[in-house]
C-alpha cells in the first residue's frame, strides 16, 4: 500500500510539473507576443541609481561643452553623446562615451576635452547655465529629445580649432561644427 500511494504521489508531481512548465511557456509565449506587437525594439531597463548617474555625466559634459552656447547647442551637443551610444563604434552608455579616452601617438586624448582638463572642474559653476544644461539633459536622455537635423551627428569641434577632418559636415550651431560618419 505505502509503495501504490508513493507512486500515485510521484505520478501527481510529474504531472504538476509537466503543467506548471506548461503554463509557464504560455505565459511566456503570451509576455512575448505582447512585447512584439507592443515594441519594435526590446525595452532596455536601466536602474534608478544608473540613470542618475548619467543625468550627472551628461549634464557635466553639456555644462563644459556648451553651457555658453544656445538650448540647441546644448541639445546638439548631447545628441551627439546619444548617437554615439546607439553606434556600434562607441560604447552603449552615455558616461563611458562621455568618459572615453583613446591614445594617439602615446598620447592619451579625451573624446570630450573638459573631461582631460582637470582645472575645469575647480571652476566657479554658473548656477542659470549647470540649471539649463541639466534640463537639456533630462529631456534627450530621458524623453528622447533630438534636433532633427543632426539625426548622424556623430562629432563635432569648436570653431576656433581645425582638426582637419574628412567627415562630411551637417552644420555649424553657436561655437561648435557637427559632423557625420565617413
Amino acid at each position: 500500500m505505502i509503495v501504490g500511494d508513493y507512486l500515485k504521489a510521484s505520478v501527481l508531481l510529474v504531472a504538476l510539473a509537466a503543467a506548471t512548465g506548461v503554463v509557464a511557456s504560455i505565459s511566456l509565449g503570451k509576455i512575448d507576443r505582447i512585447r512584439a506587437e507592443n515594441s519594435a525594439e526590446p525595452v532596455e531597463f536601466v536602474s534608478m541609481k544608473d540613470r542618475e548617474r548619467q543625468l550627472k555625466c551628461m549634464t557635466e559634459n553639456i555644462y563644459y561643452e556648451a553651457g555658453q552656447e544656445p538650448v540647441e547647442g546644448k541639445i546638439a551637443v548631447a545628441q551627439v553623446v546619444m548617437n554615439r551610444t546607439e553606434s556600434n563604434r562607441f560604447p552603449s552608455d552615455p558616461c563611458r562615451v562621455i568618459y572615453q579616452k583613446n591614445v594617439f601617438y602615446e598620447k592619451v586624448v579625451c573624446q570630450f576635452s573638459w573631461y582631460c582638463d582637470k582645472s575645469v572642474k575647480r571652476r566657479p559653476v554658473n548656477q542659470a547655465r549647470w540649471n539649463e544644461s541639466e534640463e537639456v539633459a533630462k529631456s534627450v536622455l530621458l524623453e528622447g529629445m533630438r534636433l532633427p537635423s543632426l539625426e548622424k551627428a556623430m562629432y563635432y569641434h569648436a570653431t576656433y580649432v581645425n582638426p582637419g577632418w574628412k567627415n562630411p559636415r551637417i552644420t555649424k550651431i553657436g561655437q561648435h561644427v557637427f559632423y557625420r560618419e565617413i
